[in-house]
């Protein structure tokens, strides 16, 4: 897992996917989008708010974050407001994103060799600790014993399935990243 966080901390850009199966705990239903390490990012998330499934698409731009619902045009907020209900830029953040998340987890075990999305991965159990999950997850309130896909030729991770909740309220998030280092560049909309 050492292995795997050092080389996530090098990473330059990558896609991301985020989607639940079940009924997980955590308010994004659904995301993916582009990412860089500086923390500019793009893409579509749906939430649910109140009960509610909303789809916004975001540009995350420097210290601006411009977001659109299904109707009108853009709006604008900062990144400090989105921090409080989610920013996907975060994940490749080596102090707080998928990097640290890594390095914190622990109990890893391999436990097979599988192709994902193409890629030839190490498939390992882990504990994740709930500080480091919810910065990649958010609204995670507890930690996971989640199945984690390792890319075997160079540690980064591709893919991570966390099961959240119990009973009722329970599901799995699903993470995906890929495109790792291609050129990303992020531009404010018009």
């Amino acid at each position: 897992m050492k292995k795997s966080a050092t080389a996530m901390r090098t990473v330059k850009s990558a896609a991301f996917a985020i989607e639940t199966e079940g009924s997980p705990p955590v308010p994004v239903r659904k995301a993916d989008g582009r990412l860089t390490a500086a923390g500019d990012a793009d893409g579509t998330v749906q939430i649910e708010v109140i009960g509610s499934l909303q789809e916004l698409a975001f540009v995350l731009l420097g210290d601006t974050v411009h977001f659109k619902g299904p109707t009108g045009g853009y709006q604008t907020m900062t990144r400090r407001q989105l921090a409080a209900f989610y920013d996907p830029s975060a994940i490749l953040d080596p102090a707080k994103g998928v990097p640290a998340l890594l390095a914190a987890s622990t109990k890893a075990a391999t436990q097979a060799e599988e192709q994902v999305g193409g890629v030839a991965a190490y498939r390992v159990t882990a504990t994740l600790p709930q500080a480091a999950l919810s910065t990649v997850v958010p609204g995670v309130q507890q930690g996971a014993d989640a199945t984690l896909w390792l890319d075997k030729s160079n540690g980064r991770l591709v893919k991570a399935s966390v099961p959240l909740g119990k009973g009722d309220a329970s599901g799995t998030v699903i993470v995906t990243l890929s495109e790792y280092d291609a050129p990303v560049q992020v531009t404010a909309p018009k």
